[in-house]
């Protein structure tokens, strides 16, 4: 996953920058749009086409017979009970497909989640920096130290909590800036990034131990050392969300919304059967 998400993370960057400029919306239209269309492609290309537009052809007959003969209650039933079946084998012939789509929208989506899930810090704003041991080195205070680069500021020493096995600082923002504090536990060296900035950015909130299921959910930045005794250092981001007709909306929910219809209003341009 490591160099999986060397690659894409550059890359959506570049993708991404010319957006960072308008509102948060402007930038998933733009994003679904795309998405939609590779969705399209995809469904096209892994699914069984012919199958799939014989199947809705036995649903729609089956609801017509419904609204034909809707004063005979076998017939109505009968009909429902075949739908259903239609509907299984819809599923069925869909599933592949989906399965195809699965894990190059889980990338997207992971990506995604670290432009446009969190709001940059602000000059003058206070947030913690807060540094989980692994579990071998909770019960005993380690000698830890952390270093600000000029634009922010260490506000207070190291809080321990030996219950959690946690290390914590607090931290303010002098100036705008991109930022790499300077980590030091037990003669070892590890770096976090902060960004203090507007707009749409890559911001990661937590740096993470390597491991499959923590670069894939945490692509934002390079995993931490195996065997460190450090498990995670995170940022205290604020979550962002989307304003959707004056209501802060998520964005993923936003973005699947979006997907989703730009997929069927384009399916007939690009002849797919959905």
């Amino acid at each position: 996953m490591s160099f999986v998400n060397g690659l894409l993370r550059p890359t959506f960057d570049a993708l991404l920058s010319p957006l960072s400029g308008f509102p948060p919306m402007v930038g998933l239209l733009i994003v679904s749009l795309v998405v939609s269309v590779g969705m399209l492609f995809v469904f096209k290309a892994t699914s069984n086409q012919p199958k799939l537009e014989a199947v809705k052809r036995q649903i729609h007959a089956c609801l017509f017979e419904i609204r034909l003969f809707n004063d005979d209650l076998y017939a109505i039933l009968r009909a429902q009970m075949e739908i259903l079946g239609h509907n299984l084998k819809y599923l069925g012939l869909s599933a592949v497909p989906m399965l195809w789509m699965l894990a190059p929208i889980l990338l997207v989506i992971a990506q995604l989640q670290f432009h446009y899930g969190y709001e940059g810090l602000r000059p003058g704003q206070d947030f913690l920096v807060q540094v989980q041991l692994s579990a071998s080195e909770r019960l005993t205070r380690p000698a830890a130290s952390l270093e600000a680069p000029p634009g922010l500021a260490v506000e207070t020493p190291a809080v321990f909590i030996p219950s959690l096995g946690q290390l914590a600082w607090r931290l303010r923002a002098a100036d705008w800036g991109d930022y790499d504090l300077k980590l030091r536990v037990d003669g070892q060296e590890y770096t976090k990034s902060v960004q203090v900035a507007r707009g749409l950015r890559r911001r990661s909130p937590v740096r993470l131990a390597a491991g499959f299921l923590n670069e894939l959910l945490y692509p934002a930045e390079a995993p931490l050392p195996k065997g460190s005794p450090v498990a995670s250092i995170s940022v205290g981001y604020p979550e962002a969300s989307v304003s959707l007709l004056g209501w802060g909306v998520h964005w993923l929910v936003v973005f699947f919304v979006l997907s989703i219809v730009f997929a069927f209003a384009l399916r007939g341009r690009f002849g797919v059967v959905l």
